[in-house]
């Protein structure tokens, strides 16, 4: 099985676990992910970024395989009282060393139901264009609702465009 020995579990607090996530975090910044952060990455931001992610409104998932943080994800609820249908996805990242075994899918799939849960019907997140998750977006049934383009810089300074999408759920 493609992702045996995973566990997906809710982190209600960062402090045990904030070098493990940091590294995660200075990892896939430095692969070239674009989540928010500029390549290299400093572990003192990686870290602030941790100390400062959990509030009531977020909900941090990680993935544990091989006794190490081999993903995490958030879901994020809307606040605002036109909004509370609705949560975005943020955040989405797995270890280098452990992309295609299912993890990220699995991570998604925890989201989404964590938000139906909280009676939400509405999911919606924005990735790169053309980064490898816009295949997983969509093979999860996403709706591409627009493409910005130079929206935000890559974790090498290019600007790139990004894909908003949504799933009604």
């Amino acid at each position: 099985m493609k992702n045996q020995g995973l566990k997906i579990e809710e982190l209600t607090t960062i402090d045990q676990h904030i070098e493990e996530l940091s590294d995660l975090l200075m990892n896939v910044v430095d692969e070239g992910a674009s989540i928010g952060f500029l390549s290299p990455m400093a572990r003192s931001a990686a870290m602030d970024f941790w100390q400062h992610v959990l509030n009531p409104h977020v909900i941090l998932y990680a993935a544990w395989m091989e006794g190490t943080i081999a993903g995490t994800v958030q879901l994020h609820l809307c606040t605002k009282q036109n909004g509370t249908n609705r949560a975005e996805i943020a955040k989405m990242m797995t270890h280098p060393q452990f992309r295609q075994k299912g993890i990220a899918r699995k991570l998604m799939q925890t989201a989404e139901e964590r938000a139906k849960e909280e009676g939400r019907t509405l999911l919606i997140l924005d990735t790169v264009e053309g980064a490898p998750s816009n295949h997983l977006y969509k093979a999860l049934e996403f709706v591409q609702g627009g493409r910005i383009p130079d929206y935000a810089a890559s974790p090498f300074g290019e600007l790139e465009a990004t894909i908003i999408y949504y799933k009604q759920i």
